[in-house]
């Protein structure tokens, strides 16, 4: 019986994720959302980032003030910076915001995340956007979960 030969992946690979990993400044660099949201790579370390962003016109709502998805796309894309500073490709398993304040037009956002738990493949962080003024704008809590093996 003839058997048919198949090219076997790496066992770390999946679809959906590339084997080699990518430094976090070529995962921005490939991160077309954020950049299309103007946000600005300003720091990264082993379990910590920090983006920027200003809202213009396109990122206001009805109630003429920020709509959340802009907030919430900050706080995710810092999130995803940051839990992918370690050496390996890590996603989002979960995550939630919570809202303290409008946004307006032309305020500078600055979001901030902090890795307060990495247990095996699962991280936990903590991201605050605060304007420029200082005053937190809103609070994220992500679930980070590695997909492959550096």
């Amino acid at each position: 019986m003839a058997k048919t030969a198949t090219a076997s992946r790496p066992s770390s690979a999946n679809r959906y994720y590339p084997a080699v990993f990518m430094s976090t400044s070529e995962l921005f660099d490939r991160d077309r959302a954020s950049q299309a949201l103007g946000m600005e790579l300003l720091e990264v370390r082993p379990g910590y980032a920090r983006v920027r962003m200003r809202v213009t016109a396109a990122m206001l709502q009805g109630h003429n003030t920020c709509h959340g998805g802009y907030v919430f796309t900050l706080a995710d894309s810092t999130f995803a910076f940051a839990c992918n500073s370690h050496g390996y490709a890590a996603v989002a398993s979960g995550c939630s915001i919570e809202y303290l304040r409008p946004v307006l037009l032309d305020e500078l956002l600055t979001a901030e995340a902090v890795e307060t738990a990495l247990v095996g493949r699962s991280g936990v962080y903590e991201v605050s956007v605060a304007n420029q003024a200082g005053e937190v704008v809103a609070l994220f809590r992500g679930r980070s979960r590695r997909v492959n093996s550096a």
